[in-house]
């Protein structure tokens, strides 16, 4: 198989996972919130997905390197049709927890094994084009999850089944593929030790790991508790997944367009402009109160900006990081994703807990502001020699 068909399986199979995570944050919250349960407990246990992300994370680079990419995607594809296809089972919070605990872990898999193959074997001039296609391919997916979230109104075990049967049906095109393998590490001192490669990833490329931070934040508050947020305001579930579906959609129009600009003048100017842009449209959309038209408007725009920072940094990192070390910092995007991913949950249910009558787009605002100082003034690369 050339690798044009080969880039876009890839691409089909990140879109379907994409679905399954748009559609799953609002749509457990939006249950939980229904059932009663606290926004803090409701914010704990969307986490699930990022804890079983970070929980195999270290064990996911010495199969990739000994099996090739093909084995580790069928294995993560397995783990989350098969759970998805078990949430209508038992609704108990414990037992969606495990099963999200697990989507994260085959979750993990896929995105790592693919982006890995992606940044491999990418040509430079291409390398902004082809990673902002697999985002746009995210997040087109994405956009379309919560847009599936009303079907509860019909049985609230269908989502789930769709979803799994769609993720079931991406997965089987995997089987198309010739496997294939990374390259090894140089050097011996980075060879077989994960924490000394980790350790000099970061160094050279640490500034990257903000955009696949900050996405994770955003991705995780907004899908999860801000449906709390917007329900308790007294918009409309539906409303709420026309908003995210937005804020998807502003990321799908920008994505490639800023992907091929960060070809030409530079991932981190691109990354500057994206971090900017965001606060300043989530903190527009803060002020904005309940009026459902000028939140669309302004998450747009927010979208525009931030929905592409997760595939303008994996950009970045492979332009910082030698060719040997690129699975390692892959699978850094997603830890620095899933700690972001951990954070926005957390953070997002103690601040529905303590601030009342405060926007929750603030918190986002805030964090990109953050982030937007951070690249701005501590940025700019500096020779770092593999050990």
């Amino acid at each position: 198989m050339n690798e044009r068909k080969r880039f876009w399986i890839l691409v089909i199979i990140v879109s379907i996972s994409g679905f399954s995570q748009g559609m799953l944050l609002p749509l457990i919250s939006a249950i939980f919130e229904k059932d009663g349960v606290s926004s803090a407990l409701n914010g704990l246990n969307a986490t699930g997905l990022y804890i079983g992300t970070l929980l195999i994370s270290p064990f996911m680079e010495a199969p990739l390197r000994k099996y090739g990419y093909k084995p580790v995607i069928i294995t993560g594809g397995i783990l989350v049709f098969s759970s998805l296809l078990l949430f209508p089972l038992w609704k108990h919070v414990l037992f969606w927890f495990i099963l999200r605990l697990l989507i994260g872990i085959g979750d993990h898999a896929l995105h790592f094994s693919t982006q890995t193959w992606i940044t491999s074997t990418s040509p430079q001039h291409r390398l902004g084009r082809n990673i902002a296609i697999y985002g746009l391919s995210f997040s087109l997916g994405f956009a379309v999850g919560p847009l599936f979230t009303p079907l509860i109104k019909i049985f609230m075990g269908l989502p789930f089944i769709i979803s799994g049967l769609l993720c079931m049906s991406a997965w089987l095109l995997v089987f198309l593929l010739k496997n294939e393998f990374p390259d090894l590490p140089q050097s011996t001192k980075t060879d077989g030790n994960f924490m000394k490669r980790a350790k000099v990833t970061i160094a050279i490329s640490w500034v990257a790991f903000l955009g696949p931070f900050g996405y994770g934040f955003l991705e995780s508050s907004l899908n999860a508790m801000y449906p709390v947020y917007a329900l308790r305001s007294g918009i409309d579930l539906t409303a709420v997944s026309f908003i995210l579906a937005t804020f998807s959609i502003g990321g799908i129009v920008s994505q490639l367009p800023l992907g091929m600009l960060s070809d030409k003048i530079g991932r981190r100017s691109v990354i500057l402009i994206a971090f900017a842009g965001g606060a300043a449209g989530f903190g527009m959309a803060g002020f904005v109160g309940n009026a459902v038209p000028l939140i669309i408007a302004t998450v747009f725009v927010a979208g525009l900006f931030v929905g592409s920072v997760f595939s303008l940094g994996i950009s970045y990192m492979s332009d910082l990081t030698p060719k040997e070390l690129l699975p390692t910092g892959n699978l850094l995007c997603g830890i620095f994703f899933s700690i972001g991913s951990l954070t926005g949950p957390l953070a997002g249910g103690l601040f529905l807990e303590y601030m009342e009558g405060v926007s929750f787009l603030l918190i986002i605002a805030v964090i990109f502001s953050v982030l937007f100082i951070v690249a701005l003034v501590g940025g700019r690369r500096k020779a770092v020699q593999i050990p």
